[in-house]
């Protein structure tokens, strides 16, 4: 190992850390691992694959150091073939592309199992959950010290009652005897963890809190062990057994709200996507939880691919950018796999499940690395920070109370000693940022509003800059509007081959304009195109046909009337070169805008940005007041450039948008919102998914978001006045190992139901219990339609 290191010019792993890596005996060769190169094995592993890319994620038990994760993100210098791999240092994944031309599933494996770091291949996990054999150790050793617990005080309790007068020195020193046999497998097993991180830290001189403890626990067992030895005494074993399984007792409930925090993030994963799912009835929405194996779905342009599943009609033209990076997109027939993560990007097509789906799969490509803004300093880096320095202090007033106390009491030194290294609790401090966070995005999602991850409710408490986009976003583009046809009717024909091609399309226009082709059966359409901020185009009934803005129709050579250009927020139609005329798209205000935007002006600046004429200036500007800037006739550059300029000026941007046109300001800004009207419109690029039904309370979630960072600077102050106060009483001699054991696990009990109740409360006084209710809109849509080309949402 240390030879392929060196030869692949990673010396430096052996600097990170000065017991770098882990010894490697029997490891096994690539004859043991070539059972993953079966196509049937392999596609049960593999996240995707292709002719040139495969993408896998491995549980990897052995990573434990940075220089682990160092080793193990450059694997691509060990052997060629292997692309960008990323370590889960928590969950101790990693996350590995490769080139099938050049390597195997199997030799990268046999590799990684050469170096130290064999992956946990259990197929049986891909059907059903696996026992946690970690959790039913922790519960043996809780019994184990729970038996010697009981017993031990069953043997002391006469002397601690005063009752053991007639008892004589061979007895006593029998139940001596008796007690110190129940405590052995409590030191070697219950308390087994503790050497183990205890050995590990002195190996590597790094200061961790298990350090104290196991100082603790031999400090008791050796002043117990000397009296039973030298006849002085019955000792401390009742004591060290209750301090070990109280201790314990605190592992298991960090180690139970721990998982409770990692399966809603992980499994439930807060990801709203829904999916457009054929049946014999017809087509219906549902969310992505039912989706099911053999299910058809209906995929539109820019739908996202939701499990690995089979195409069943029309052209795929994919982008796997999502998945890969690459932006080229790929061509798939019918009959051909695509792989979940994948983006359509063609017309309409048809596809069939054939693997269940992976929420959490999903939820992990939404947060990689191509999406992440830039760092700042988070509540993680703060609380590591004090971590690092809490062990230090707490072993130097251990120290420092044991050499005070004997010179005064020599019998007080070692229970101060042992007091304060047990009493001192660093785990309420860690506990309390996830928690607290955790808890308010599972209320906000209860209420409609998804988050990539916890750690935006940070950038979100800092807002002071809101920017909103119009379509979709302050309009109610889904419901309620009307498009009114301008020009010469569309024949019945005509109809449908608009509807048809704007059936192939998610944006709110479209959508709209997708009615036209009725209950009937849309046509088929073949080389469909989007382009952002301009329209579609697509061949359908072999007719060129186009619906845009009117400066795209003009730059594609097709004249468009200089009178119907001034109508305002317009969809152009033009079929074969010829321009046929317009739809007037008007659409009704959300409701509750007005008090969303004075509230919003009060926390810093609000702006307008959209991509329509300024037709509509005096109507947005009664309803934003004076002063907000109102910007029209803006492209997706000129949005990123605007936010740009705030964000120079030192403001905290919050980009609110539908998320089809949006995507540069999205990606650009603090905090993207995506608003939808129904979650099958996702955009990777946003931070934050919004109903659009709550769009006015977006000043509810920036105030929900400054809450929860209060509460959780509430929780570091409580949890560092219980370790000042604690310390205190157990630098002093006056509280009891046992006592301090009982108070740990307590005290962070306590700052975790402290932390997450009010956050609870808040979430529910601000109404995040339930999602957003339907409620009228500002401008009611007139309701007498004249024609099927007056077409209501």
């Amino acid at each position: 190992m240390y030879e392929l290191i060196q030869s692949s010019g990673l010396g430096q792993f052996y600097q990170l850390a000065a017991s770098a890596g882990t010894r490697v005996e029997g490891a096994r060769g690539l004859d043991q691992f070539r059972y993953l190169d079966d196509p049937g094995v392999r596609s049960r592993l593999v996240d995707f694959a292709d002719e040139k890319l495969v993408r896998v994620t491995f549980q990897v038990p052995a990573i434990h150091c940075v220089a682990c994760v160092w080793l193990l993100e450059n694997l691509f210098r060990l052997k060629a073939g292997i692309g960008r791999s990323q370590v889960n240092f928590p969950r101790k994944e990693v996350a590995l592309s490769f080139d099938p031309r050049q390597l195997t599933l199997g030799e990268l494996v046999a590799l990684m199992a050469s170096i130290g770091y064999e992956p946990e291949l259990k197929l049986a996990a891909l059907e059903k959950r696996v026992q946690d054999r970690v959790r039913r150790r922790l519960y043996l050793q809780i019994g184990v010290a729970g038996f010697a617990f009981g017993n031990t005080m069953l043997l002391s309790i006469s002397s601690y009652l005063g009752l053991d007068t007639a008892n004589g020195p061979a007895l006593r020193a029998l139940m001596g005897w008796i007690s110190l046999g129940l405590s052995i497998p409590v030191m070697l097993f219950s308390a087994s963890e503790y050497w183990r991180t205890a050995l590990l830290s002195y190996r590597r001189r790094f200061l961790t809190i298990d350090v104290p403890i196991a100082l603790g626990l031999l400090a008791i067992f050796g002043q117990s062990l000397f009296e039973v030895l030298t006849h002085r005494g019955e000792g401390y074993f009742d004591s060290l057994a209750g301090l070990v399984f109280f201790l314990l007792c605190g592992r298991l409930f960090q180690t139970v709200t721990y998982d409770r925090l990692a399966f809603d993030r992980d499994y439930k994963s807060f990801f709203p996507l829904s999916i457009l799912r054929r049946t014999r009835l017809g087509e219906e929405r549902i969310a992505l939880a039912r989706l099911e194996v053999g299910d058809r779905l209906i995929l539109r342009h820019g739908d996202l691919i939701p499990a690995d599943a089979t195409l069943v009609a029309g052209e795929g033209l994919i982008d796997y950018s999502f998945v890969t990076g690459e932006s080229d997109p790929v061509p798939r027939s019918v009959g051909e796999l695509l792989h979940a993560g994948g983006r359509q990007l063609g017309a309409g097509v048809e596809v069939e499940t054939v693997k269940p789906v992976s929420q959490s799969y999903l939820t992990s490509l939404w947060n990689q690395e191509a999406f992440q803004k830039e760092k700042r300093d988070t509540l993680d880096t703060q609380t590591n920070r004090y971590s690092k320095r809490f062990t230090l202090i707490i072993m130097a007033v251990a120290f420092g109370a044991a050499a005070y106390w004997s010179f005064f009491d020599p019998a007080r030194a070692v229970k101060a000693f042992i007091s304060v290294l047990i009493v001192a609790c660093p785990c309420a401090l860690a506990l309390a940022a996830p928690f607290t966070l955790g808890t308010v995005q599972r209320w906000l999602a209860r209420g409609g509003c998804y988050l990539k991850n916890v750690h935006l409710l940070e950038s979100l408490a800092c807002v002071d800059a809101v920017v909103f986009d119009k379509t979709g976003t302050l309009t109610m583009a889904g419901g309620g509007g009307v498009a009114e046809f301008h020009g010469e009717p569309l024949s019945p024909a005509e109809e449908r081959l608009v509807g048809s091609l704007a059936r192939q399309s998610n944006h709110p226009h479209s959508v709209r304009l997708s009615r036209l082709a009725g209950e009937a059966v849309a046509e088929p359409v073949s080389r469909f195109a989007e382009v952002p901020g301009c329209g579609i185009r697509g061949l359908v009934q072999g007719c060129d046909a186009r619906l845009g803005s009117a400066a795209w129709l003009r730059s594609a050579g097709i004249p468009v009337p200089e009178v119907l250009t001034a109508l305002g927020s317009s969809v152009h139609v033009a079929i074969d070169g010829v321009h046929r005329g317009c739809f007037r798209m008007t659409s009704p205000i959300r409701p509750g805008i007005t008090p969303l935007v004075a509230r919003l002006k009060t926390r810093g600046s609000v702006t307008l940005l959209s991509g329509d004429q300024p037709r509509e200036r005096a109507r947005f500007e009664e309803l934003f007041g004076d002063g907000v800037p109102l910007h029209f006739n803006q492209g997706p550059l000129d949005k990123l450039t605007y936010i740009r300029g705030l964000q120079s000026s030192g403001r905290t941007v919050m980009m609110v948008g539908d998320g089809l046109n949006d995507a540069g300001a999205l990606q650009q800004s603090d905090v993207g919102v995506a608003v939808v009207e129904n979650a099958g419109t996702f955009s990777p690029a946003s931070d934050v998914i919004l109903d659009a039904r709550g769009v006015d309370r977006l000043a509810d979630l920036l105030e929900y978001s400054r809450t929860a960072i209060r509460v959780v600077r509430l929780s570091f102050l409580v949890s560092t006045l219980y370790n000042i106060v604690g310390i205190t009483i157990a630098a002093r001699g006056l509280l009891a190992p046992i006592t301090c054991a009982i108070l740990m696990p307590l005290s962070s009990a306590s700052v975790v139901l402290f932390a997450c109740g009010l956050a609870t409360w808040h979430g529910r006084r601000l109404g995040w219990s339930a999602p957003p209710r339907v409620r009228a809109s500002v401008e009611p849509a007139d309701a007498s339609l004249g024609t099927r080309q007056e077409v209501a949402s």
